[in-house]
């Protein structure tokens, strides 16, 4: 379906360096092969998202990140791009797909040896080996640390031993485990010879041939979810199952033929972590899948805008579109440039995470970076995303509601987004425990206290080092300053300096108060601590902000249309001005400017989004959602895409 040569311009700068590879799957992939009928039963939509998996695979859409040796198609950079578009059709897709390939496929890819890879990768890529990846428990979700699932060796018969010794050790909430399943990525507590070594994988077959249960396993079924209905999500627990030697992936620690463990990593929590940062990829696919959701909901809601009408101009018998009221711009048009700079931001972590793996240094301070960036951004994107949805479905009101107007669907899947892969508000506290320690051990190793104690260690001004775009940053600051007041506004090197001032104070602010709580009785620690989570959480808010302005800005660098790179500034500056808008009670309290200033935000922002109402059609096309997939196989009553 054509687009608007201003809508294909933009739409190739946010796509950036994956723009091939997603105009492959608009160009050659068909609403019918990833949006879903919303009548569809529970067993009918998990039928239908097992089907398209399959059929992807076949196709090689979902095959990027694997060896080549394998079936791999692509790098891992380009297996987060491809799981972009896809929850641009349908989020069950994508996670079931992200079960198998990303978090099942990934732990063998990651985690196991040549012998892992030869064995089940072919399997784990073509879906002939459905998959799990179980990790959560009933007891343990955020806390991987402490999970109770215990994997034994045994000496004698040259076993291990899986074992959930409680209720509690039952994974729980685990993608593929209620139906499809045939295999788990099993983490639990590793004890050889009576010596505990941490946190390990091992493969453990929990159905045979014909779907059922292998013995001493026992699958539970969560049932119907408040979204993706078609992942079956189940429970497993393990009654001293045994698995040969050879089913542990054991590349960073395992017991050899000599019956001894061994290990290139000698720290439990350094090896623990080390194994953890070679999944991030999932966390990555995750922030990006929720932003792919939330911008299919905005195209949707700005093609209603554009078309509907209400209330007549004074003398005139012609109605309005909703999208002429400043209001209506004021819902949408602020998301829509946020899913642009989130756009950028994506494409950059993403390059960075291939980056990280061709190094091929788990324990790099270049890897510890990335898993920090990814941390944040999965919170930011994920919470973005629900709100938006949300946003976008009420500006299409009673139309919004009709399910087979692709929102709602969208919305109850996204829903669960902000709690796997991390719980935000966890991943936000670790992003800010990064920000104030430096990497000369794994973070991993400090409790509360430790962290604390260890704060005196700060990393400065190293935390505010720039990380993309350094030269046009510093070139858009000179510009600003050399401004006068009254035109910084619109001055991008002014937002910098702005978000860079809430991102500095904050970061040192908290360090004080971490300071002084390490300095307070042992009784009264843990407590002085706690008091500053919230604190934590609006230090890791304001890192991952500027890190997004920043990518935003290179990726205005990087276009080379001036027409379009025109539009992308304007996008830019709303994405700016609204995040300081939304933060000006902070900015009022710590005086860097002042009510006067706060008031000319506001209206720049009004400004900003009657200058982008003639293109908000182009914009909501460079969103880059095929307009095919925007509606479901039954149409709605009234259709907002017909």
């Amino acid at each position: 379906m054509s687009i608007s040569p201003t809508g294909e311009g933009l739409r190739r700068a946010l796509d950036g360096p994956f723009h091939d590879l997603k105009q492959r799957w608009r160009d050659e992939v068909s609403a019918d092969e990833v949006v879903r009928d919303t009548a569809l039963s529970m067993e009918e939509a998990r039928d239908w998202t097992l089907d398209r998996v399959k059929k992807l695979a076949q196709r090689d859409f979902v095959t990027a990140g694997f060896p080549s040796a394998q079936g791999g198609t692509g790098t891992s950079a380009e297996s987060v791009a491809n799981f972009e578009m896809m929850a641009m059709g349908d989020l069950s897709l994508t996670i079931k797909s992200g079960v198998q390939h990303g978090l099942f496929g990934g732990a063998i890819t990651n985690l196991g040896t040549q012998y892992h890879h030869e064995t089940f990768l072919p399997g784990a890529i073509n879906v002939d080996l459905p998959g799990c990846f179980a990790m959560t428990e009933l007891g343990h979700g955020s806390d991987v640390q402490s999970i109770e699932t215990s994997i034994t060796w045994d000496p004698d018969t040259q076993e291990y031993v899986v074992h959930s010794p409680s209720p509690t050790a039952t994974k729980a909430y685990i993608g593929n485990a209620a139906r499809d399943g045939r295999m788990a990525a099993v983490f639990g507590q590793l004890w050889v010879d009576d010596e505990h070594q941490g946190v390990h994988v091992a493969l453990v077959p929990i159905r045979d041939e014909d779907g059922n249960p292998m013995p001493g396993v026992t699958i539970g079924d969560h049932g119907h979810k408040g979204g993706l209905l078609g992942v079956d999500n189940g429970t497993i627990s393990f009654e001293h199952v045994r698995v040969p030697r050879s089913m542990l992936l054991d590349r960073y620690g395992g017991v050899g033929e000599d019956g001894a463990y061994h290990s290139p990593i000698e720290s439990k929590n350094a090896r623990f972590f080390t194994m953890l940062g070679t999944l991030v990829r999932g966390r990555i696919c995750v922030g990006g899948g929720a932003a792919s959701g939330a911008r299919k909901a905005l195209a949707i809601a700005v093609h209603h805008g554009l078309n509907r009408r209400q209330f007549r101009r004074a003398g005139l018998g012609e109605e309005i579109p909703l999208f002429d009221y400043l209001s209506h711009q004021r819902r949408l048009l602020p998301h829509v440039a946020r899913a642009y700079a989130y756009g950028f931001a994506q494409n950059e972590l993403a390059q960075q995470l291939q980056r990280v793996l061709d190094q091929e240094d788990p324990g790099s301070p270049a890897s510890r970076e990335l898993e920090t960036r990814a941390a944040g951004m999965k919170a930011l994107l994920t919470r973005w995303a629900l709100d938006a949805i949300q946003e976008a479905r009420e500006a299409c009101g009673g139309a919004g509601y009709m399910s087979d107007n692709g929102i709602t669907m969208t919305r109850q899947d996204a829903d669960i987004f902000a709690t796997f892969e991390g719980d935000n508000t966890v991943l936000l506290q670790l992003v800010a425990k990064a920000l104030l320690l430096e990497y000369k051990s794994t973070w991993g190793d400090m409790d509360l206290r430790g962290t604390a104690s260890k704060t005196a260690k700060l990393i400065g001004g190293a935390f505010m080092e720039r990380t993309t775009a350094r030269s046009a940053i510093d070139r858009l600051v000179a510009v600003a300053n050399r401004k006068p007041e009254s035109e910084r506004l619109r001055a991008r090197g002014w937002h910098v300096q702005m978000f860079e001032f809430r991102e500095s104070h904050i970061v040192e602010s908290l360090a004080a108060r971490m300071r002084a709580a390490s300095k307070q009785p042992e009784d009264q620690r843990d407590a002085a601590i706690n008091a500053c989570q919230m604190h934590m959480i609006e230090a890791a808010k304001a890192h991952v902000d500027r890190i997004v302005l920043e990518a935003f800005i290179e990726g205005i660098e990087e276009t080379a249309d001036d027409y379009i790179k025109a539009i992308l500034v304007k996008v830019c500056d709303l994405y700016a001005l609204w995040t300081i808008e939304q933060n000006r009670a902070w900015y009022l309290e710590h005086e860097a400017f002042d009510p006067k200033k706060s008031k000319a935000i506001t209206a720049t922002v009004d400004a900003l989004c009657g200058e982008l109402r003639p293109r908000a059609k182009e914009l909501a096309e460079g969103l880059g959602v095929p307009e095919s997939w925007q509606k479901h196989p039954t149409e709605a009553v009234p259709p907002i895409i017909a």
